[in-house]
């Protein structure tokens, strides 16, 4: 109510200050608020407009402007800026006659040919890709007397092509009759969809707009691809067009966003004078968003410059060709290597029950391919290894000087000697057998010796998130004597079919922990892979205590898979730990034997430690 009255005060006094040459009476802005009030598509907006008509009646002043023009203009800035719609607005036409609605002449047949010629253009591009350009979108009454034509002339040529372009970049025209008739090829028969609601603020009436289930020759059909082209010049029923197939998830909306228009537009004569203002007087309410594309404008899926949209539709609808290749394909490689036979079947099967389904039937990139289907691949195995990922080549390993090894193990490995000769060693990366092999001696030096002589030792694997398991069983065999070999756990190998024993090495660089002294393992959520590895090991054997939080659920360090000849890439985890006494480690994690938060395990491991220590030196 303040923004409204102060409208109408702020008009009255500009025109008393500033203008002094020409008049006119308060009753312009009453008669132009009263039409506004009683005409606007969304009258929510319009609290306060009572108020500010009696303001103006109530006002004694005359409007004094040089010219009828200038006072249009400061109007519609006021009403545009009260009501925050750039659509209202108030001109001067002291000559204006009003148009009337455009009939369709009956026309001989080759002139009706020659008007859809003009008013449409059509092209059959490169791979059987339909484009069609509309300008104008025909209403009910005009679509069914050019209807037969349109059939033999545009719709027989576009029936044909594997995904059709429609492009509404320079459509600022049409008739609301016609949204259902242009959806209605894109949808299925039956059930019938409710594709719009049209409010009419005048009559107070809402028209529902549902999909037609009998249409003149045969739709287009729900599952070819569809990408309608848009630019910010893209006004009114193109747009409704535009936001009904994008929301009913049938269409991919590419280039600018558009004008923020109206489904419909009425002029008004304000009282006996040669001012008009224009006001939108219905709107168009979306079913499934529940909101409008007015004012705002539709959004584009894909937004780019208007000159570049078309290019950019072809490589979609190029990428959109070749998907069900590249998630077949996925889905062999899973059905065929992931570690557990059970778990690859159903996530292929179900990866093809998507396809089948439609859901990569919109994807506008291989980034968003490649997006979808790891989320997928997650969601259906639970695994956050199985997903895609980039073939990035190994870099080649440095050339370490003594010294910079020294330096890089001290970064990696941190040590302590708690109170009663606790030990404590942390590292956060399990490293590569050959690598770490050359330098097994620096390790032990600089590292393993701080910690090998304590009477119990604390292995902070909290935020160790895995690496290559092929340094476990070294790893592993520091933990026992070296009197008895022992088998660490069994590794099948889903690719080649194999099982690999892990088995402590009889030989290795420095002395042993042994398996006498007391270990405690500490682990978080975040502890993943290898670090699993290890832990479950340890903990199956009865070697060490855990403490801490269950760990991630990881796997073993996936493998990379080539999908066919494509630039997809596939991470797949192929190995599993031995699950003949029952399941292991991989999507479930390791539970503590003692669960506490993670940044709480170290003090809760120490006090463990102290009071054991304690109780033997007291006895």
């Amino acid at each position: 109510m303040a923004n409204t009255f102060f409208l109408v005060a702020s008009l009255l006094v500009l025109g008393n200050v500033f203008f002094i040459h020409a008049s006119f009476p308060p009753s312009v802005i009453v008669d132009l608020v009263t039409i506004i009030l009683d005409n606007y598509c969304s009258p929510e907006k319009l609290l306060g407009m009572k108020e500010a008509i009696e303001a103006a009646r109530s006002n004694t002043e005359i409007l004094n402007v040089p010219d009828a023009e200038i006072l249009a203009n400061a109007l519609s800035t006021g009403v545009q800026s009260t009501v925050s719609d750039l659509r209202l607005k108030v001109s001067y036409e002291p000559n204006y006659v009003p148009a009337v609605p455009p009939k369709f002449p009956p026309l001989p047949p080759e002139q009706l040919i020659a008007v859809i010629q003009n008013s449409m253009k059509l092209d059959i591009l490169e791979g059987n890709i339909g484009y069609l350009r509309i300008d104008h979108i025909l209403g009910e009454e005009a679509a069914e007397k050019v209807g037969p034509l349109l059939l033999d002339l545009v719709w027989s040529k576009i029936l044909p092509t594997s995904a059709l372009i429609f492009d509404l970049r320079y459509t600022g025209s049409g008739e609301i009759t016609g949204i259902p008739y242009i959806v209605s090829y894109f949808t299925e028969a039956e059930p019938v969809i409710h594709i719009d609601s049209i409010y009419d603020r005048p009559s107070n009436t809402t028209t529902q707009l549902f999909s037609m289930s009998h249409l003149l020759g045969q739709r287009y059909g729900v599952t070819k691809p569809l990408i309608v082209l848009t630019s910010k010049n893209t006004k009114g029923i193109a747009e409704d067009v535009a936001y009904c197939l994008q929301n009913l998830q049938r269409a991919t909306v590419v280039g600018e966003k558009t004008a923020g228009g109206s489904v419909k537009i009425s002029k008004f004569k304000v009282g006996d004078s040669d001012f008009y203002v224009t006001v939108p007087t219905a709107k168009s309410i979306n079913p499934i968003t529940g909101s409008t594309w007015e004012v705002q404008g539709v959004t584009p899926d894909v937004e780019v410059n208007a000159e570049d949209a078309l290019a950019t539709a072809i490589k979609i609808i190029n990428l959109r060709a070749h998907v069900p290749a590249i998630i077949e394909g996925s889905a062999a490689l899973i059905a065929d290597n992931y570690a557990f036979e059970n778990v690859g079947a159903d996530v292929a099967a179900k990866l093809k029950e998507h396809l089948a389904n439609g859901k990569y039937s919109m994807v506008v990139s291989k980034e968003n391919l490649k997006s979808k289907l790891s989320a997928d691949l997650q969601t259906l195995s639970g695994d956050k290894s199985l997903k895609t990922t980039s073939n990035t080549p190994a870099l080649p390993p440095m050339d370490y000087t003594p010294e910079m090894y020294i330096e890089l193990i001290k970064v990696s490995f941190q040590t302590d000697v708690f109170e009663n000769n606790i030990g404590y060693l942390r590292f956060d990366m399990f490293g590569d057998f050959e690598e770490v092999k050359p330098i097994a001696q620096v390790i032990v030096e600089h590292v393993w010796n701080k910690v090998v002589n304590t009477d119990a030792l604390i292995i902070d694997l909290r935020n160790n998130l895995g690496g290559p398991t092929t340094a476990i069983a070294g790893f592993c065999s520091y933990f026992f004597d070296a009197d008895k070999q022992i088998v660490l756990d069994k590794l099948y190998d889903r690719s080649s079919g194999t099982v690999t024993e892990l088995q402590t090495l009889p030989e290795l660089t420095g002395m042993r922990y042994g398996s006498k002294k007391s270990l405690i393992i500490l682990t978080s959520r975040a502890t993943a892979g290898a670090a699993e590895e290890f832990v479950y090991i340890m903990k199956k054997l009865g070697r060490a205590m855990i403490v801490g939080e269950t760990t991630a659920g990881a796997s073993h360090p996936p493998k990379t898979f080539q999908v066919g000849e494509t630039s997809i890439f596939l991470s797949i985890p192929t190995v599993h730990s031995d699950t003949s006494a029952g399941p292991a480690w991989e999507g479930a994690g390791i539970a503590p034997h003692i669960p506490v938060p993670a940044d709480a395990s170290l003090e809760t491991a120490k006090g463990i430690f102290n009071k054991h220590l304690a109780g033997q030196t007291a006895s």
